[in-house]
């Protein structure tokens, strides 16, 4: 159920997970986009990384909600990890957005969903398989390769798409986060 963001303003989120890929050889990859939102996130907001077991956090501040944002350092396919630090700290599962690529929507398309299955995507798979699928998503497009080539390799390739397009997005992606704390 695809829903626009203004539905979205009761979920009262206060984590949001970036999904990627550890290391600079994926730094600007497709798979990485949930990296570079809450990259995005965190420097717009001043926050500052620090590194714990299984992942680096930073915690911002939007609209005066105290927000908990993650990148797993564990690999795309054991996302899930991160989840039981963060039950730790008092986040309900339903109060958590995850931001991943997604080849189901063309490249740019962002749309944000709650709950659902995770259509092949490994790292929500892994959440899923930690937490159950309910918890909102921001799903940024990146479309599906034009020739027939691995899906596995078009994903963990860089972007083909001009870097200031792509910033431009990431910027959209991090406004449609805002929006949820209006």
């Amino acid at each position: 159920m695809e829903q626009n963001t203004s539905n979205y303003n009761t979920l009262a989120i206060k984590a949001i997970i970036g999904l990627g890929n550890p290391g600079l050889k994926f730094e600007h990859n497709r798979h990485n986009i949930g990296f570079l939102v809450v990259d995005a996130l965190s420097e717009k907001y001043g926050g500052t990384w620090q590194h714990r077991e299984h992942m680096e956090y930073a915690n911002i501040l939007i609209n005066n909600k105290k927000i908990i944002l993650i990148k797993p350092q564990t690999f795309m396919n054991t996302s899930g990890k991160v989840i039981p630090w963060l039950i730790k700290q008092g986040v309900n599962v339903k109060n958590i957005l995850v931001v991943h690529d997604e080849l189901e929507k063309k490249f740019g398309n962002i749309s944000i969903r709650f709950s659902g299955s995770s259509r092949g995507h490994n790292g929500l798979r892994s959440i899923m398989s930690v937490c159950g699928p309910d918890f909102a998503r921001l799903r940024f497009g990146i479309g599906r390769p034009e020739r027939k080539e691995n899906v596995g390799e078009y994903v963990l390739q860089n972007f083909t798409e001009p870097l200031d397009e792509v910033q431009r997005l990431i910027d959209q992606a991090v406004d449609k986060i805002i929006l949820l704390f209006n």
